[in-house]
Protein backbone atom coordinates (compact mmCIF):
# COMPACT_ATOMS: atom_id res chain seq x y z
CA UNK A 1 0.00 0.00 0.00
CA UNK A 2 2.07 2.79 -1.43
CA UNK A 3 -0.75 5.40 -0.69
CA UNK A 4 -3.52 5.28 1.53
CA UNK A 5 -6.81 6.02 0.31
CA UNK A 6 -9.79 7.81 1.33
CA UNK A 7 -13.10 8.55 0.42
CA UNK A 8 -14.80 12.34 1.06
CA UNK A 9 -17.21 10.62 3.22
CA UNK A 10 -14.40 9.51 5.64
CA UNK A 11 -12.64 12.33 6.38
CA UNK A 12 -14.95 13.73 9.15
CA UNK A 13 -15.18 10.35 11.09
CA UNK A 14 -12.52 8.54 13.01
CA UNK A 15 -11.07 5.37 11.48
CA UNK A 16 -12.06 2.28 12.64
CA UNK A 17 -9.17 0.04 14.45
CA UNK A 18 -10.40 -2.61 12.35
CA UNK A 19 -9.61 -1.09 8.76
CA UNK A 20 -6.84 -2.21 7.04
CA UNK A 21 -5.73 1.50 6.36
CA UNK A 22 -5.45 1.39 10.74
CA UNK A 23 -3.48 -1.79 10.77
CA UNK A 24 -1.21 -0.42 8.20
CA UNK A 25 -0.34 3.10 9.74
CA UNK A 26 0.13 1.19 13.25
CA UNK A 27 1.57 -1.99 12.22
CA UNK A 28 3.59 -1.32 8.52
CA UNK A 29 4.37 2.38 8.92
CA UNK A 30 4.49 2.05 12.67
CA UNK A 31 3.47 5.64 12.90
CA UNK A 32 2.55 7.21 16.47
CA UNK A 33 0.71 10.46 17.79
CA UNK A 34 1.98 12.86 15.85
CA UNK A 35 3.54 11.21 12.72
CA UNK A 36 2.81 12.10 9.24
CA UNK A 37 2.39 9.88 6.31
CA UNK A 38 1.31 10.13 2.74
CA UNK A 39 -2.78 10.02 1.85
CA UNK A 40 -5.07 10.44 -0.81
CA UNK A 41 -8.71 11.65 -1.73
CA UNK A 42 -10.04 8.89 -4.03
CA UNK A 43 -10.34 11.25 -7.39
CA UNK A 44 -8.94 14.37 -5.81
CA UNK A 45 -5.55 16.02 -4.71
CA UNK A 46 -2.61 13.74 -2.64
CA UNK A 47 -1.72 15.14 0.94
CA UNK A 48 -0.44 14.37 4.25
CA UNK A 49 -2.19 12.98 7.25
CA UNK A 50 -1.47 13.21 10.82
CA UNK A 51 -2.05 10.65 13.77
CA UNK A 52 -3.93 12.71 16.13
CA UNK A 53 -4.76 10.02 18.24
CA UNK A 54 -5.27 6.34 19.03
CA UNK A 55 -7.65 4.57 21.44
CA UNK A 56 -9.18 1.30 21.49
CA UNK A 57 -11.61 1.57 18.84
CA UNK A 58 -10.80 3.91 16.13
CA UNK A 59 -7.71 6.21 15.13
CA UNK A 60 -7.87 10.30 14.29
CA UNK A 61 -6.47 11.74 11.70
CA UNK A 62 -5.61 15.57 10.15
CA UNK A 63 -5.31 15.84 6.88
CA UNK A 64 -3.66 18.82 4.75
CA UNK A 65 -4.75 18.69 0.57
CA UNK A 66 -2.23 19.86 -1.90
CA UNK A 67 -3.19 20.75 -5.53
CA UNK A 68 -6.27 18.74 -7.65
CA UNK A 69 -4.83 15.87 -9.63
CA UNK A 70 -3.92 16.01 -13.34
CA UNK A 71 -7.21 14.54 -15.39
CA UNK A 72 -7.25 11.01 -16.30
CA UNK A 73 -5.05 9.94 -19.27
CA UNK A 74 -6.78 9.67 -22.43
CA UNK A 75 -6.96 6.19 -22.72
CA UNK A 76 -10.53 3.60 -22.91
CA UNK A 77 -10.13 -0.35 -22.33
CA UNK A 78 -13.17 -2.17 -24.09
CA UNK A 79 -12.17 -5.69 -22.50
CA UNK A 80 -14.15 -8.54 -23.24
CA UNK A 81 -15.80 -9.84 -20.30
CA UNK A 82 -13.12 -12.79 -18.83
CA UNK A 83 -13.10 -14.73 -15.64
CA UNK A 84 -13.66 -12.93 -12.49
CA UNK A 85 -9.79 -13.80 -11.24
CA UNK A 86 -8.41 -12.79 -14.67
CA UNK A 87 -10.68 -9.32 -14.04
CA UNK A 88 -9.56 -8.73 -11.03
CA UNK A 89 -5.91 -8.49 -11.96
CA UNK A 90 -6.92 -6.17 -15.12
CA UNK A 91 -8.66 -3.70 -12.50
CA UNK A 92 -6.27 -3.84 -10.64
CA UNK A 93 -2.80 -3.21 -12.80
CA UNK A 94 -4.99 -1.30 -15.79
CA UNK A 95 -5.80 1.53 -13.05
CA UNK A 96 -2.04 0.85 -11.61
CA UNK A 97 -0.73 2.32 -15.64
CA UNK A 98 -3.49 4.95 -15.53
CA UNK A 99 -6.11 4.39 -17.64
CA UNK A 100 -9.23 6.92 -17.45
CA UNK A 101 -11.99 4.37 -18.69
CA UNK A 102 -12.26 0.25 -18.56
CA UNK A 103 -15.29 -1.56 -20.00
CA UNK A 104 -15.98 -4.97 -19.63
CA UNK A 105 -18.49 -5.99 -22.00
CA UNK A 106 -20.04 -9.01 -23.36
CA UNK A 107 -19.10 -10.47 -26.89
CA UNK A 108 -20.05 -12.99 -29.01
CA UNK A 109 -17.86 -15.32 -27.58
CA UNK A 110 -17.39 -14.47 -23.65
CA UNK A 111 -19.17 -16.39 -21.23
CA UNK A 112 -22.46 -14.94 -20.05
CA UNK A 113 -22.40 -16.57 -16.91
CA UNK A 114 -19.37 -14.11 -15.63
CA UNK A 115 -21.65 -10.97 -15.93
CA UNK A 116 -23.48 -12.40 -12.74
CA UNK A 117 -19.78 -13.11 -11.15
CA UNK A 118 -20.19 -11.95 -7.39
CA UNK A 119 -17.16 -9.62 -8.26
CA UNK A 120 -19.64 -7.45 -10.41
CA UNK A 121 -23.29 -8.17 -8.24
CA UNK A 122 -21.36 -7.11 -4.82
CA UNK A 123 -19.62 -3.92 -5.61
CA UNK A 124 -16.09 -5.68 -4.89
CA UNK A 125 -14.52 -4.74 -8.35
CA UNK A 126 -13.86 -1.57 -6.77
CA UNK A 127 -11.64 -2.59 -4.21
CA UNK A 128 -9.40 -3.79 -7.03
CA UNK A 129 -9.12 -0.01 -8.74
CA UNK A 130 -8.54 1.33 -5.41
CA UNK A 131 -5.55 -1.10 -4.47
CA UNK A 132 -4.41 -0.46 -7.99
CA UNK A 133 -4.12 3.50 -7.49
CA UNK A 134 -2.31 2.91 -4.08
CA UNK A 135 0.03 1.08 -5.67
CA UNK A 136 0.70 3.95 -8.14
CA UNK A 137 0.56 6.44 -5.52
CA UNK A 138 -2.31 8.47 -7.96
CA UNK A 139 -5.85 9.23 -7.25
CA UNK A 140 -7.56 8.98 -9.96
CA UNK A 141 -9.87 5.88 -10.61
CA UNK A 142 -11.19 5.24 -13.84
CA UNK A 143 -14.24 5.08 -15.41
CA UNK A 144 -15.92 1.24 -14.96
CA UNK A 145 -18.72 -0.48 -16.77
CA UNK A 146 -19.90 -3.77 -16.88
CA UNK A 147 -23.14 -4.05 -17.71
CA UNK A 148 -23.17 -3.37 -21.79
CA UNK A 149 -22.33 -5.42 -24.75
CA UNK A 150 -20.05 -4.54 -27.35
CA UNK A 151 -22.22 -2.92 -29.63
CA UNK A 152 -23.81 -0.77 -27.16
CA UNK A 153 -20.17 -0.49 -25.70
CA UNK A 154 -19.13 0.67 -29.29
CA UNK A 155 -22.10 3.16 -29.94
CA UNK A 156 -21.52 5.06 -26.35
CA UNK A 157 -17.68 5.82 -27.10
CA UNK A 158 -16.84 9.24 -27.09
CA UNK A 159 -15.76 11.51 -29.42
CA UNK A 160 -11.74 12.98 -28.60
CA UNK A 161 -13.61 16.41 -27.95
CA UNK A 162 -15.74 15.15 -24.96
CA UNK A 163 -13.27 12.20 -23.89
CA UNK A 164 -12.55 13.71 -20.24
CA UNK A 165 -15.51 15.44 -19.66
CA UNK A 166 -17.45 12.96 -16.90
CA UNK A 167 -13.84 13.35 -15.04
CA UNK A 168 -12.82 17.16 -15.82
CA UNK A 169 -14.66 20.16 -17.65
CA UNK A 170 -11.57 21.99 -17.79
CA UNK A 171 -10.24 19.07 -19.97
CA UNK A 172 -12.71 18.82 -22.40
CA UNK A 173 -10.63 20.43 -25.73
CA UNK A 174 -6.93 19.35 -24.34
CA UNK A 175 -7.28 15.47 -26.89
CA UNK A 176 -8.00 16.19 -30.76
CA UNK A 177 -7.45 13.08 -32.37
CA UNK A 178 -9.19 10.13 -31.66
CA UNK A 179 -7.89 6.14 -32.44
CA UNK A 180 -9.41 3.28 -32.23
CA UNK A 181 -7.34 0.17 -32.07
CA UNK A 182 -8.48 -3.38 -30.97
CA UNK A 183 -6.21 -6.40 -30.90
CA UNK A 184 -6.72 -9.47 -32.38
CA UNK A 185 -3.96 -12.16 -32.80
CA UNK A 186 -5.86 -13.82 -36.50
CA UNK A 187 -6.83 -10.41 -38.71
CA UNK A 188 -4.31 -7.69 -37.23
CA UNK A 189 -3.37 -5.97 -40.43
CA UNK A 190 0.28 -4.07 -38.33
CA UNK A 191 1.69 -4.43 -34.79
CA UNK A 192 0.92 -2.21 -32.09
CA UNK A 193 4.36 -1.31 -32.00
CA UNK A 194 4.43 0.19 -35.32
CA UNK A 195 1.57 2.74 -35.00
CA UNK A 196 2.14 6.40 -34.76
CA UNK A 197 0.05 8.17 -32.04
CA UNK A 198 0.69 11.47 -30.80
CA UNK A 199 0.23 13.08 -27.69
CA UNK A 200 -2.40 14.83 -27.65
CA UNK A 201 -3.91 11.53 -29.11
CA UNK A 202 -6.99 10.15 -27.28
CA UNK A 203 -7.15 6.07 -27.22
CA UNK A 204 -9.61 3.58 -27.17
CA UNK A 205 -8.12 0.04 -27.11
CA UNK A 206 -10.29 -3.14 -27.31
CA UNK A 207 -8.97 -6.39 -26.28
CA UNK A 208 -11.32 -9.48 -26.72
CA UNK A 209 -12.28 -12.06 -24.21
CA UNK A 210 -10.40 -15.21 -23.30
CA UNK A 211 -11.46 -17.07 -26.59
CA UNK A 212 -10.70 -14.16 -28.70
CA UNK A 213 -13.25 -11.46 -30.96
CA UNK A 214 -15.87 -13.27 -33.12
CA UNK A 215 -16.62 -12.36 -36.43
CA UNK A 216 -19.29 -10.24 -35.86
CA UNK A 217 -17.14 -8.84 -32.50
CA UNK A 218 -14.70 -7.88 -35.77
CA UNK A 219 -16.78 -6.32 -38.46
CA UNK A 220 -18.75 -4.23 -35.29
CA UNK A 221 -15.15 -3.12 -34.48
CA UNK A 222 -14.11 -2.15 -37.91
CA UNK A 223 -17.72 -0.82 -38.69
CA UNK A 224 -16.57 1.58 -36.10
CA UNK A 225 -13.32 2.61 -37.07
CA UNK A 226 -11.15 0.35 -35.19
CA UNK A 227 -7.89 -0.91 -36.79
CA UNK A 228 -6.84 -4.30 -35.75
CA UNK A 229 -3.31 -4.72 -34.49
CA UNK A 230 -1.48 -7.47 -32.82
CA UNK A 231 1.37 -7.94 -29.99
CA UNK A 232 3.79 -10.04 -32.15
CA UNK A 233 3.85 -14.25 -32.30
CA UNK A 234 3.23 -15.16 -29.22
CA UNK A 235 -0.34 -15.36 -27.35
CA UNK A 236 -0.27 -13.98 -24.24
CA UNK A 237 -2.98 -14.34 -21.42
CA UNK A 238 -5.51 -11.45 -21.30
CA UNK A 239 -4.22 -9.75 -18.05
CA UNK A 240 -0.69 -9.87 -19.84
CA UNK A 241 -1.85 -8.71 -22.79
CA UNK A 242 -3.23 -5.59 -21.01
CA UNK A 243 0.13 -4.37 -19.49
CA UNK A 244 2.12 -4.92 -22.46
CA UNK A 245 -0.34 -3.10 -24.60
CA UNK A 246 -1.15 -0.35 -22.18
CA UNK A 247 2.98 -0.19 -21.46
CA UNK A 248 2.78 0.42 -25.50
CA UNK A 249 0.03 3.13 -25.57
CA UNK A 250 1.98 4.62 -23.03
CA UNK A 251 5.41 4.92 -24.04
CA UNK A 252 4.17 6.28 -27.74
CA UNK A 253 1.88 8.99 -25.88
CA UNK A 254 4.47 10.01 -23.77
CA UNK A 255 3.00 8.81 -20.51
CA UNK A 256 6.07 6.93 -19.21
Amino acid sequence: MNLILFEPAELTTPLPRSNPRAEHILKVLRRQIGDPFDVGLVDGPLGKATLAAVSAETLTLTFTWGPPPPPADPITLLIGLPRPQTARDILRDATTLGVGALHFVATERSDPNYAAATLWTSGEWRRHCLAGAAQAFATRLPVVTHDRSLANALAALPCAANFSASRDTAHTAASTTLTRLALDNYEATSPLSECHLLGDTSIVLALGPERGWGATDRAALRTHGFTLVDLGSRVLRSETAVIAALTLVRAKLGLL
